[in-house]
């Protein structure tokens, strides 16, 4: 068997440099959304209120996703022995329910002020989604760079980044307001903006799904993967070949290769994990190597 642990240090240098970046968007977000469902309240604005209640919703998401991010510094044990990576799944996939769920309600206020007809305070409208709108976009740079290749990372950029553009539709929505007295604008620029949080949202629900049932991750080329092990001197044959993700930063790997004439030496495994690792994204690698006198040694040669 061939097993790596490379990069180690840099992942848990990361995670504990995300989980300052979760600490401050918690707080900020936090302390934004009592100053909004105040001012809300005062402007008698459903559309701000609703605003609130959405970032709330991403608050909680964003304190799963630090809880999840936490939990990957915390050691293997022998219950766990890969430690906790896959709650990080979980929590992208909390994130993507979440946004889902704030669609859904954003949807309902919009439909329910387009009927209503309500005068709001555009002027305090104005104000406090511009604050809004720099608080969440300040806090989604924080997680810009590591959103490239952590669904978990990603799913707080996606929250940020969403709640940014609904914060900019607001301000849009009291300054057109403010000059048109066009009340009915407010809800049809609610439901403009829950569509384009479902298109982002739809790729981290998809990806975090995945990640649940075992599949490949994405942007991993299993065919390519197993192109690379076929070509390595002295393999015949490639067989029960899986690729997965134990987490949203880390993916594991475990294959049989038949190889009738020779077999890997320590060299041969270290050669292999770093092309895995910098070449494909694969950080645990398990190979089981078959001299293939048997035609079916391992009983998997057929079914995988």
């Amino acid at each position: 068997m061939g097993h790596d642990h490379h990069h180690h240090h840099d992942h848990h240098t990361a995670t504990n440099q995300y989980n300052t970046a979760f600490g401050i968007s918690v707080f900020l977000n936090l302390a934004f959304v009592v100053i909004q469902s105040i001012y809300a309240i005062q402007a008698d604005s459903m559309s701000l209120l609703a605003d609130a209640g959405h970032n709330l919703g991403d608050v909680l998401g964003l304190a799963f996703a630090w809880g999840a991010n936490w939990l990957l510094t915390r050691e293997a044990n022998k219950r766990y022995s890969y430690g906790h990576k896959k709650t990080t799944i979980l929590a992208a996939l909390a994130n993507a329910l979440l946004l889902v769920a704030a669609s859904a309600i954003i949807s309902y206020e919009s439909i329910i002020n387009l009927m209503s007809h309500k005068t709001v305070n555009s002027t305090i409208v104005i104000v406090i989604a511009l604050i809004g709108v720099f608080i969440n976009a300040g806090t989604a740079l924080l997680f810009l760079k590591g959103s490239k290749d952590d669904l978990n990372i990603k799913g707080a950029f996606v929250h940020l980044a969403a709640d940014a553009l609904i914060s900019a539709g607001v301000v849009i929505t009291g300054i057109l307001i403010h000059f048109t007295q066009w009340n009915w604008l407010d809800p049809i620029i609610g439901l403009v903006i829950v569509f384009t949080i479902l298109i982002s949202t739809w790729g981290l629900l998809r990806d975090s799904v995945n990640l649940l049932l075992a599949a490949v991750p994405a942007g991993i080329d299993q065919n390519a993967v197993k192109k690379y092990l076929q070509n390595i001197s002295g393999v015949s044959e490639v067989h029960d070949l899986h690729i997965w993700g134990l987490s949203t930063r880390e993916n594991a790997l475990t294959a049989h290769l038949v190889m009738p004439e020779k077999t890997l030496s320590d060299d041969d495994y270290q050669t292999i994990n770093h092309e895995l690792i910098h070449h494909h994204r694969i950080h645990h690698v398990t190979i089981q190597v078959e001299k293939g006198e048997n035609p079916d040694p391992c009983g998997k040669a057929k079914t995988c």
